[in-house]
């Protein structure tokens, strides 16, 4: 077989799609099935745009909260908390026992920190001059 080495800025959709898509069939085949599903959580104002949010995934058992943001008028007012509270209620439904979340921003590690999530790594210098946070938490039924 001979093969051509490319990189692109610009990869097309259907191509990552497959990436997906194999990489998804070795890793059920090797590890079983993710049942991966997406999660979202929103909060909205009186005129329905969205002022907050969470982005992410349940699979094997964990929730993976991707993006959280919060709108600057929100922020201090434990909104984070609410959001975080309400996606590891929904991953517990979805029979989730932990979760994680990273970050590279100090005070945002410390709101996860406060809502029970402990560090377990860090990478420095990402970005450089700050490091990135990885935490985890156990999720336990109320």
């Amino acid at each position: 077989m001979n093969t051509t080495l490319e990189t692109t800025a610009d990869p097309l959709p259907d191509e990552l799609a497959l990436l997906g898509e194999r990489l998804t069939a070795f890793n059920d085949a090797d590890v079983g099935a993710s049942e991966r599903m997406a999660l979202a959580v929103f909060v909205r104002d009186e005129d329905g745009a969205v002022v907050a949010g969470i982005s992410g995934y349940t699979a094997w058992g964990w929730l993976y909260v991707q993006w959280l943001w919060v709108d600057e008028r929100l922020r201090g007012q434990h909104m984070a908390g609410k959001m975080l509270d309400a996606a590891e209620q929904e991953a517990m439904a979805r029979g989730c026992q932990s979760a994680w979340i990273d970050t590279f921003n100090p005070n945002a590690a410390r709101v996860y920190q406060r809502q029970g999530y402990q560090t377990f790594g860090t990478l420095a210098d990402f970005p450089i001059g700050r490091s990135r946070i990885f935490l985890r938490k156990k999720l336990s039924p109320a």
